[in-house]
């Protein structure tokens, strides 16, 4: 062992507490000791927050690579009231494909004993059920998948790695025809096209606002040009007619805007690289190679596609002439956008 290796400062983890109780356990109720062995990773988080719905997303590559050492409990703690009532954080957890146990924490329990001080908090737990690591905000995955590594090596020697299943224990799907819905727009044929966001697809109904005509997606969550059936979206919300044949998606987790062509149902890629707007990205260029952030609803006007950003990027117009375009935009220091140009 190397004496000048740097030594972590371990806390004991204080124990989850939530009056709502535990979600995606099969209603099994779970202590810190119960994880003993496993890395846990504690995501502080609630469902009106972009940053937080940022790190759902961003933690999903970890999980599935860890998920035989890695249990991740997002520990949802309420900013304003309605979030702290029971069924919105079921609906929430089911909205948002949160694939891991959560606890329901309305009274802010176990977010004032591990001292949070902002949305998002994600905290590092050590199969001894040590406290190792504390991040505050997104953008910390790279970080925490590589201490993950460390952690299972160390354990690993040490024996006091437990590999296995995790507790997560998937609810069973509603059977409706839609769920969690985002958008409806009425297009030129009388029909409906709706964002089907939680099954990331697009389905178009009859005139009646009840019938099936065809569903637009694969509906696993992906990011894949081609045909209606092929092709693949992740929670899209926001959508405009672009002209009668075509519609323009915002396919929010993806951070792109699709094209849909009506006639043929193949969905292309107009703006967006599939990659989150940071600060100091470029915020002009050909569309297709600007990033956005959580593009949440577009609209025409003067030619041009404009774009509501729930992710605090640049305000973005893109000129989509010929199926490709440019965007524009400048940011504030507030993270609220504005045209510039």
């Amino acid at each position: 062992m190397n004496d000048s290796a740097p030594r972590r400062v371990r806390v004991r983890a204080p124990e989850l507490i939530g009056k709502g109780g535990w979600l995606n356990t099969g209603d099994k109720q779970y202590t810190l000791a119960d994880l003993r062995g496993r890395i846990v990773v504690l995501d502080f988080w609630t469902f009106c927050c972009i940053n937080c719905l940022h790190v759902l997303d961003e933690l999903r590559e970890l999980e599935e690579k860890h998920r035989d050492t890695v249990v991740i409990i997002g520990v949802h703690s309420p900013k304003f009231v309605h979030e702290a009532e029971h069924q919105a954080v079921v609906d929430a957890v089911e909205r948002y494909g949160v694939e891991h146990p959560v606890l329901d924490d309305p009274e802010l329990a176990t977010w004032k004993q591990y001292a949070v001080r902002a949305w998002p908090t994600l905290v590092v737990i050590d199969p001894e059920g040590y406290v190792v690591a504390q991040h505050a905000g997104e953008g910390h995955a790279h970080a925490i998948a590589a201490l993950v590594a460390e952690l299972e090596a160390e354990h690993e020697a040490k024996g006091t790695l437990r590999r296995g299943d995790g507790p997560y224990v998937a609810p069973e799907p509603e059977p409706t025809v839609l769920r969690f819905p985002g958008k409806a727009l009425l297009l030129p044929s009388g029909n409906f096209l709706v964002s089907d966001t939680t099954r990331h697809q697009l389905v178009e109904l009859a005139a009646d606002g009840e019938s099936v005509v065809r569903r637009i997606g694969s509906g696993i969550r992906g990011f894949a040009d081609g045909p209606a059936d092929a092709a693949s979206f992740s929670e899209p919300q926001g959508m405009t007619l672009l002209d009668e044949d075509v519609v323009v998606v915002a396919d929010t987790v993806n951070h792109a805007l699709r094209r849909l062509d009506l006639a043929t149902g193949e969905v292309t890629t107009l703006a967006g690289t599939g990659r989150q707007w940071w600060q100091g990205s470029p915020a002009s260029g050909p569309a297709r190679e600007v990033d956005l952030s959580s593009p949440w609803d577009v609209a025409v006007f003067g030619g041009r596609v404009w774009i509501a950003m729930a992710g605090g990027a640049p305000a973005v117009d893109v000129r989509p002439g010929g199926g490709d375009g440019r965007g524009r935009g400048g940011h504030d220091e507030r993270g609220a956008g504005r045209r510039t140009g």
